[in-house]
């Protein structure tokens, strides 16, 4: 799934997930996310204040610095700086290929000069587990994070794993308005201390941009930008707009909404939807006007007092749009993209992201570092997952026009980057690009001739979409290496790899038609186990890649008895799904199946689901099946463009890991990556921490 596949959930645990999720009929915010902005009226003026209050206390600061300093004086010094690049979901086997094909030289002279290996992620093999463990140095049973979404005990719903939204649960009514008496609680569900706090704790400053899972932002000695999970103005994972006179268009689309057009004398007035109204009691929604001007070769779009002419085929820049909540002012941003003027207006619009230069949540740390990137370079992408992929898949946007928002995106990025790197003098940076990750997702089907989506001799720019996209990520290695010293450790890495993704496996579906998972009596199954008999069920499925029992003590209606009972329905489940064939294909689908209690260690083992699915190449989780919905079919094709995947066994899709250090490891593992950048400062990793720090060849 998109960010709503790959980056399932909504931020609100009651909002049914829906802008995220294939096949849910809603994309929208969920109750509480609108109050959140009733903090943020305050926001610069706590800045200004804590700015403030800074000045004054930089001298007891200054001393306190000086102190750590000091106390590291007798420890081993090691590198000033470290540089870690991330290219999420970069994928072993296109390196190896496009470096042999002398494409990729400056990655190729990290190879011959320092270190190159395949790196080992993590069970499951998911971004969010994945850059979890690389910023803690620990499993996922110490930092509790085990797929996108994890499941509530309480009424079976999915529920986004890394962070939450509540609102005031307190609140002064009268009438149809109400007040708000306390701050929205915005929290972190990641467990353990990133390896860049504790570098913080020793006097060692970090620059962390875009990193997963670092939503909210947290305090330490350093900056950062938070990315995925950080939701859009609506708190939603991002619901994008269609605007078309089409009357035959449906009035929604997984992942977004479809607002139809009727044009009069040459314009069309409509709206852009924004969060829930914070002084309301009722599900009251605010808009923004928005004014279309049309004309034969182009349209002006009117908001916000300003105008802004766009041609069939272009993007926008960013524009500010104003949300009015009596004297509260919510400020987001969008971009537009006319896919046509005529027989009929297409006008795509992105989800409605949080402004940096005026955050109605907490996206940076400090608040204000968002603020100035934006000055520096005006408005950016801010929602976690910003390159649109179910747009994409519902075909509001065609492969040439989300290519280009990747690319928009991912020079947004590569500015913030360098601007990081020209600051930096002492210490941490980390910065992790999205577009590796996202272009292999979509376009995977141009690379596996056997895939049902496979176009096979795409127009130009489509063709070699992956070597284009590898030399682009290259060539911004090749300029950090020609400003590395010997004093600099620089990692490049990514999180997992990436295989084929031709065949769907419902799991629910599955688990129906072997009898762990009933329905009542001529109830047709719908989404979120609608339907579901709870009295006769065993097993149920949310995610992408597990299975929990029901429970007795655990689920609300659970009726697995714990202990001999539990075992023995998981040992059923190994033994029936390991080694599963696909019956159309003749292909194993599944290899193996885990039972997490006896792979992970920690305090948080228990939050894991109870069975994790190993799927071979070719396979993954079914799109519905994900969001608790059992098909009618057990494996069927995946004909969307979402064609790329790394939902599989951890060992059929690790990363990559290069350095200019030579390292002495055969077998580097994304656990490792905390400890080894730790022992390069010359700090001693925690005891807690599962990786081991890497050796340096002896010289």
């Amino acid at each position: 799934m998109r960010r709503r596949a790959k980056y399932v959930g909504i931020l609100c645990s009651s909002s049914l997930l829906s802008a995220l999720l294939p096949d849910v009929a809603d994309a929208y915010i969920g109750p509480g996310a609108g109050f959140a902005f009733i903090g943020s009226f305050f926001v610069f003026f706590l800045a200004f204040f804590f700015a403030f209050v800074a000045v004054l206390s930089w001298p007891v600061r200054f001393l306190l610095r000086l102190r750590r300093t000091w106390a590291r004086r007798g420890k081993t010094a090691g590198v000033e700086k470290a540089i870690v690049i991330g290219f999420d979901g970069m994928e072993p086997s296109l390196v190896e290929r496009f470096m042999e094909e002398g494409h990729l030289p400056n990655l190729a002279r990290l190879r011959s000069e320092g270190t190159y290996r395949p790196l080992e992620s993590t069970l499951p093999p998911l971004s969010p587990v994945a850059w979890s463990t690389f910023q803690t140095g620990v499993e996922p049973g110490k930092h509790s994070i085990f797929d996108f979404l994890h499941r509530n005990p309480k009424n079976y719903l999915g529920e986004l794993s890394s962070a939450q939204i509540q609102s005031s649960k307190k609140a002064l009514r009268f009438g149809n308005f109400q007040l708000p008496l306390g701050k929205p609680t915005i929290r972190g569900l990641r467990r353990s201390q990133p390896f860049w706090k504790l570098l913080g704790e020793e006097g060692i400053q970090s620059m962390i941009l875009r990193v997963p899972i670092t939503f909210p932002p947290e305090r330490f000695n350093g900056i950062s930008l938070s990315a995925m999970c950080v939701p859009d103005l609506r708190g939603t994972q991002g619901t994008f707009s269609y605007y078309t006179t089409r009357s035959q268009e449906e009035g929604l689309k997984t992942g977004g909404q479809v607002i139809p057009l009727e044009p009069k004398n040459g314009s069309v007035r409509t709206w852009i939807t924004g969060p829930m109204h914070p002084f309301r009691n009722q599900d009251t929604v605010l808009r923004a006007p928005l004014l279309v001007r049309l004309s034969e070769e182009s349209i002006r779009l009117e908001t916000n007092g300003t105008g802004h002419d766009l041609r069939p085929g272009q993007h926008s820049p960013w524009i500010q749009v104003v949300f009015r909540a009596g004297p509260l002012k919510i400020r987001g941003i969008v971009r537009f993209y006319l896919r046509s003027i005529g027989p009929h207006l297409d006008l795509y619009m992105t989800p409605v992201n949080i402004d940096p230069a005026n955050p109605s949540l907490p996206i940076s740390h400090p608040n204000t570092y968002s603020v100035y990137l934006a000055k520096r370079f005006g408005h950016y992408a801010t929602l976690g997952l910003a390159e649109d992929t179910w747009a994409l898949n519902e075909g509001v946007l065609d492969d040439s026009s989300f290519l280009d928002q990747c690319y928009q995106i991912h020079q947004e990025r590569e500015e913030m980057f360098w601007d990081a790197m020209n600051h930096l003098r002492k210490g941490l940076m980390v910065c992790v690009f999205d577009i590796t990750d996202r272009t292999q997702h979509m376009f995977w089907r141009y690379e596996d001739n056997r895939h049902p989506g496979h176009v096979p001799d795409p127009p130009e720019p489509l063709r070699d979409i992956f070597r284009k996209v590898y030399q682009r990520a290259d060539e911004l290695v090749g300029q950090v290496l020609d400003r590395v010293d010997s004093d600099t450790l620089l990692v490049v890495m990514s999180d997992h790899g990436f295989r084929s993704f031709r065949r769907c496996f419902n799991v629910n579906t599955w688990l129906r038609e072997n009898g762990y998972l009933c329905f009542l009596p001529d109830r047709e199954p719908g989404e979120w186990f609608d339907g579901v008999d709870w009295s006769r069920t065993k097993a149920f499925a949310v995610g992408l890649a597990g299975i929990y029992i029901n429970q007795k003590g655990r689920e609300r209606k659970g009726i697995v008895a714990p202990g001999e009972e539990a075992a023995q329905v998981k040992a059923e489940i190994i033994t029936r799904l390991r080694g599963l064939e696909d019956p159309d294909t003749g292909e194993t689908a599944i290899l193996d199946v885990t039972d997490t209690r006896e792979a992970y260690k920690g305090p948080y083992k228990e939050n894991a689901q109870d069975l994790i699915i190993g799927y071979n190449e070719g396979y993954r989780t079914a799109w519905e099946s994900a969001t608790g919905k059992a098909g009618p079919n057990v494996f069927y094709d995946n004909t969307k463009r979402w064609s790329g995947d790394h939902c599989l066994s951890p060992a059929r899709v690790p990363g990559v890991f290069f350095s200019n250090l030579s390292f002495a490891a055969d077998d580097p593992r994304i656990v490792d990556m905390a400890p080894t950048i730790l022992s390069a400062f010359g700090v001693d990793p925690p005891e807690y921490m599962d990786g081991k720090a890497l050796p340096l060849k002896e010289s």
